[in-house]
């Protein structure tokens, strides 16, 4: 039977459709919500070059994935990870994770996604490795919280327990994505 560009048999849901239409929508949001006066959205020509990149790195890499690997524990895997990376980054560029967007120490955070990608890189993407990886990424999180936070006393304050609770979220679904690498690893073994 012929496939359709949702890569399901005839009948089924066209899902690349389905998500890359997600993408557009998510990206028009924005745009829609300037038209309309929505107060605080004020997006540069910049902005929307940036977030549809990102956009399409996390659509590419996802399609890559599910291109390359039949395990919906996998799959999943792979989508918690790239959900939680692409969090991190928008948090971060938009307004920052530890202060504001301009906080050097927010670079930190950019530094343990990409211990995570090396560390994915070195496993070669098998999913024991990618499990490893994805562990890795929400320790070296929540260490660049702990570092970040333990180089700006002068900012505790209010605010303190929304950036602990953001990353600790952030972490959590790298953690998630470890288990589901976890449980493609044992699904492959048995």
């Amino acid at each position: 039977m012929a496939s359709n560009a949702g890569g399901q048999r005839n009948g089924g849901v066209p899902w690349r459709i389905v998500g890359w239409g997600f993408a557009v929508a998510l990206l028009l949001l924005p745009f829609v919500a300037m038209q309309v006066g929505a107060d605080g959205v004020h997006w540069t020509l910049g902005d929307f070059i940036v977030f549809g990149l990102m956009l399409g790195a996390v659509g590419g890499a996802f399609e890559l994935v599910v291109r390359a690997s039949g395990s919906w524990a996998y799959r999943g895997g792979a989508a918690l990870g790239l959900l939680a990376m692409f969090l991190v980054v928008w948090a971060n560029l938009a307004v920052g994770i530890v202060g504001n967007e301009n906080n050097p120490w927010n670079q930190l955070f950019f530094l343990a996604l990409l211990i995570g990608i090396a560390g994915a890189c070195v496993a070669r993407f098998r999913a024991r490795g990618m499990s490893a990886a994805m562990l890795v990424t929400a320790a070296s999180l929540m260490a660049a919280y702990a570092v970040a936070r333990l180089n700006r006393p002068e900012e505790f304050g209010a605010h303190l327990m929304v950036e602990l609770v953001g990353t600790s979220i952030f972490a959590l679904l790298f953690v998630g994505s470890a288990a589901m690498f976890r449980k493609a690893a044992r699904n492959r073994l048995s």
